[in-house]
């Protein structure tokens, strides 16, 4: 899989400043809504970060630059966390993001590539997204990267893409799994266990990585890995977990899907504070 430069790379203390200001607009804007899938969007910032900010050769000024790589938000409820990190990379305003899921918004609750500037693909079925983008890999010389939820994993269509994506050797395929263990149901290993998804993945025929997917540093370790592999497709297993930077949302269990009262904005608001000050210590 050939590198890509990308417009001005983020450091590490960057791309973590970065990840913190993803979870602080998708969490103001999820207040705003008074609702939303706060769980599976903040256990997804560290990833987008580190694409974003690093890895992913794209251009705000032209997002439909022809030789950009390609981003495939298969699990898109977590729609939120992807407008914010395109605001923050300027795609479009931040205030944009006070619109999520508003009528006649640019920002409907799941991502649609007809809509939102820098959306490469409609999602929101589960299981559709991965099978998209191991399309647009097998028909495109240019990187495809995409996140798929552990519970969207339980969908058969995945694993036919998957298999579809080793047999021809999509090396430019980059599949990032947020194990946060978690569902809409609740617990992944309650509902239907996944058992060692990185094993899957290898027996599948694909190099299966497994990272703590908290830490951006060690996640832009894989993702160096896996754009130096030129003989297969890559997924890489995140260790996450659900609501992750926000305790509040971290200590409810059924978290996949809030409804706010007036306690649980407060709590959330004050964990908002708590990461203003840790962006503002990495400045």
């Amino acid at each position: 899989m050939p590198t890509n430069e990308m417009q001005s790379p983020l450091d590490l203390r960057q791309i973590e400043s970065f990840n913190l200001s993803i979870k602080k607009e998708l969490s103001k804007a999820l207040l705003n809504m008074g609702y939303g899938h706060f769980g599976g969007c903040l256990s997804v910032t560290e990833t987008l970060a580190c694409l974003y900010g690093r890895y992913l050769k794209h251009d705000p000024q032209n997002p439909q630059m022809k030789d950009r790589d390609l981003f495939v938000l298969s699990k898109g409820h977590a729609g939120p966390a992807l407008y914010a990190t395109l605001a923050l990379r300027g795609f479009f305003d931040l205030s944009w993001l006070q619109t999520i899921n508003a009528n006649g918004t640019n920002l409907p609750s799941h991502a649609d590539m007809n809509k939102t500037p820098g959306v490469d693909m409609t999602t929101g079925s589960l299981g559709q997204g991965i099978s998209c983008a191991t399309g647009m890999a097998a028909g495109s010389k240019s990187n495809v990267f995409t996140i798929v939820g552990d519970g969207e994993l339980q969908e058969g269509q995945c694993w036919e893409a998957i298999q579809f994506a080793a047999h021809h050797k999509l090396s430019n395929l980059v599949v990032f799994v947020d194990n946060n263990k978690r569902q809409l149901d609740g617990d992944i290993s309650d509902i239907q266990e996944s058992f060692d998804l990185q094993k899957k993945f290898e027996a599948f025929g694909f190099q299966s990585l497994a990272v703590d997917g908290a830490n951006v540093g060690a996640i832009c370790d894989v993702i160096e890995q896996a754009l130096a592999t030129t003989d297969r497709p890559t997924a890489i297993i995140l260790d996450t977990v659900k609501g992750q930077g926000i305790q509040t949302v971290v200590n409810i269990s059924a978290n996949h899907h809030l409804r706010l009262d007036d306690e649980l904005r407060a709590a959330i608001e004050t964990d908002i504070a708590l990461l203003d000050k840790k962006i503002e210590e990495l400045k």
